[in-house]
């Protein structure tokens, strides 16, 4: 069942490129490390991977399960960007035995070899977010950064060509995705509770033999091996969205081989499952109050609504007419209900969006859903041509891979009430969210992921007032989770998830100054 991404970066490269072409033309989370939760794990617990040669080439176009698209473009120094793959363990419990290939990605410096610090690994989230596609999208924000810095990153385990998870084909998808993920009747639920059947046993079927390998600290793992194969004494590390718990989880395992690491748009790892769903409604519903207040608040007026409260009234009642009947979309599909609230949801996670959504909106109550569904695709990773990303299956695995808690039809009516009072518009869509991975094959690690990090040095853990995919007060929580003097937290009073990608001046700044000369900003700095 979809459900908005913890995820800023690939999601907002998507939607960027899809709309802008379309438009144009019409058992426990602890594992062995060297931190709290087991024994030290040295280097050459990986066996003889360690010293495995990387053949960096110029990169191939995305594959399919990446999203697709055209190679990379040149660096602005004219430069190109570079690809190789990593063999890691399938199992980490037996490092010697069988192997995966991870995809990875690199920018060399630009500055003197002689300025170098290291490499600066990204991961931008999901989980589920193909790095390898992502960061040459965002490569000119992070230009300052590569004066010191070989700029990396990859696909995670499960994700794109990292032995991508499979689940349903295109076609399947198509179907999965066109369904009533806000069951009303009975009836209405007996079908969304075969459909997430049919697709957990649709990623069993096709990828079963790696489903237990899936999880965050696995890819901690994986990322440990990594700083060896590219001959890193430290970690040099910027996390965004779900990449910030994957950070928490490193610094867990491996407080003393951190050396700089940035948090952004930081989730909260003290949440389980359903806290995290309720405050992404909170969060999602707080940024549609700043959508429609700041639409109503625009001189030549708002084209779908007289105020704020009007803005919003309408929009619940598009949705409820689509419950009834779908309007024309992308032929054959249509826009239904569930579609134009995934949309609606895509366009929220940053402010350059919020235009696309007026004009997804002023169509729709023409009787076009065009746009909306465009954004929408944009969240399920499907391409104008009909493909799909493997986005959505690397996100149900990871999150099913990590989460213990399975929870069942009757327990999601049960928090109904409190999902619909933190958000009457995606209270009932991230409610039923819940029942992603009732039935998966693979148990569950933990209640919530551990990323107490005593003897990790201070790590930069930036939170965004007005986040929708990760609520603020998530950064708090992660500084406490931490550790005392760990973590040092940032406010940024903005809107849209994430912070650095904002052009904020005063955020970049911070971030430049720590990553590039070592310089920690003071404790409780706000930026707005």
């Amino acid at each position: 069942m979809p459900k908005p991404f913890a995820l800023r970066a690939a999601a907002l490269a998507a939607t960027t490129v899809l709309l802008s072409a379309s438009l144009a033309a019409c058992g426990d989370a602890r594992g062995a490390g060297d931190g709290p939760g087991g024994r030290r794990a040295p280097d050459g617990q990986d066996g003889d991977l360690a010293s495995q040669k990387l053949n960096w080439r110029d990169c191939p176009a995305p594959s399919e399960s990446e999203g697709g698209g055209p190679s990379p473009s040149p660096l602005p120094d004219g430069g190109s960007w570079q690809c190789a793959d990593m063999k890691a363990p399938l199992a980490w419990s037996s490092p010697r035995g069988a192997t995966i290939g991870l995809a990875l990605i690199r920018a060399r410096t630009s500055g003197p070899r002689d300025r170098r610090i290291g490499s600066l690994v990204f991961n931008f989230g999901g989980p589920g977010g193909s790095g390898v596609t992502t960061l040459p999208a965002f490569g000119s924000e992070y230009e300052k950064l590569r004066t010191r810095y070989d700029l990396v990153s990859f696909d995670p385990r499960g994700v794109g060509r990292s032995a991508g998870v499979r689940c349903e084909d295109d076609r399947g998808l198509d179907a999965y995705f066109q369904q009533d993920f806000t069951p009303d009747t009975g009836a209405e639920e007996n079908r969304l509770l075969r459909s997430t059947r049919a697709f957990n046993s649709a990623c069993a079927r096709h990828s079963g033999r790696l489903l237990p390998h899936v999880g965050t600290v696995d890819a901690a793992r994986d990322m440990d091996l990594m700083r060896r194969v590219l001959g890193d004494r430290k970690l040099y590390y910027f996390g965004i969205s779900y990449g910030t718990e994957l950070g928490g989880v490193y610094a867990h395992l491996f407080p003393r081989r951190i050396g700089r690491a940035v948090f952004d748009a930081v989730v909260d790892p003290t949440q389980n499952p359903e806290q995290s769903s309720l405050g992404q409604a909170r969060g999602f519903q707080l940024a549609l109050d700043n959508y429609a207040g700041d639409c109503a608040a625009r001189p030549g007026g708002c084209p779908v609504g007289s105020s704020k409260q009007d803005v919003e009234r309408r929009i619940a009642g598009l949705l409820r007419s689509l419950d009834a009947k779908p309007l024309p979309g992308i032929a054959p599909r249509r826009l239904t209900q569930t579609a134009a609230t995934n949309g609606i949801a895509q366009a929220l996670y940053s402010k350059d969006f919020w235009d696309y959504l007026t004009e997804g909106l002023e169509a729709a109550y023409d009787g076009n859903g065009t746009v909306l569904m465009m954004l929408s695709d944009s969240m399920n990773g499907r391409n104008e041509d009909g493909h799909y990303s493997n986005i959505q299956a690397a996100n149900v695995a990871i999150n099913c891979a990590d989460d213990r808690q399975r929870y069942s039809r009757a327990e999601v009516h049960k928090r109904l009430p409190a999902f619909r009072r933190a958000s009457p518009l995606f209270g009932d869509y991230l409610a039923w969210g819940m029942l992603n991975c009732t039935g998966w094959p693979v148990a569950g690690a933990a209640p919530h992921p551990d990323v107490r990090a005593p003897g990790a040095p201070p790590i930069l853990v930036i939170g965004n007032t007005g986040d929708p995919a990760t609520p603020y007060r998530g950064a708090h929580r992660m500084v406490q989770s931490l550790g005392g003097h760990v973590g040092v937290e940032l406010t940024y009073r903005g809107q849209g998830h994430g912070a650095y990608d904002s052009g904020n001046r005063c955020v970049q700044n911070a971030v430049n100054g720590y990553l590039l000369d070592g310089k920690v900003p003071r404790a409780g700095t706000v930026c707005s």
